[in-house]
């Protein structure tokens, strides 16, 4: 298997590596913001959780210390303006980085795509002055150069699955953090 890899490497050109060095830097960052931000969304929608079902249960008066929005409440006086900005506020904190995976799984296939074309322009024109070429000959090219964008088109399934993923974290987060906030309001 890594002498196939090797032996495929050491037959691409020059632009075919570049591109797949691209795609394996989208795909390791891609793991990394997902990874990052997932373990901190699923603690805070917990604390947001928690906090919620203290207040509902009325076991607390007022928000619970391990809610974002306790920095928002003072003397357990809270108005919706300001508790909607601080919302806005944690919402955008929670959210950052999302936006690039977005931007990696649109962009992944038509990074794969350049490249496969690129290598099939190079295999037709390595072609260009032989008389008598097969399928035999021609089709080896041609599936090298599609390796390229299988791989785009990998690293964009799990940008497009991770930013989904966060995304619904996200709106989770929206909903406890809006619920708690109607109910500061309708206490004070």
């Amino acid at each position: 298997m890594i002498d196939l890899f090797l032996n495929y490497l050491s037959n691409s050109s020059a632009i075919t590596i570049i591109i797949l060095v691209v795609l394996s830097i989208y795909f390791i960052s891609i793991i990394w913001v997902f990874l990052y931000r997932y373990m901190n969304l699923k603690d805070l929608v917990q604390n947001e959780q928690r906090s919620l079902e203290s207040l509902v249960m009325n076991t607390h008066i007022s928000i619970n210390p391990l809610s974002k929005l306790s920095r928002c409440t003072r003397n357990n006086v809270a108005s919706k303006e300001f508790l909607n900005a601080c919302e806005i506020s944690i919402i955008r904190e929670a959210s950052v980085g999302i936006s690039w995976l977005s931007i990696v799984a649109s962009t992944a296939p038509f990074i794969g795509l350049f490249g496969t074309v690129v290598g099939i322009l190079e295999a037709f024109a390595m072609f260009a002055g032989l008389d008598k070429v097969g399928f035999g000959t021609i089709a080896p090219a041609i599936s090298e150069a599609l390796i390229v964008t299988a791989n785009g088109i990998f690293v964009a399934i799990f940008a497009y699955t991770f930013h989904q993923i966060l995304s619904r974290k996200v709106y989770e987060l929206h909903t406890y953090l809006k619920a708690q906030s109607e109910i500061l309001i309708s206490r004070s």
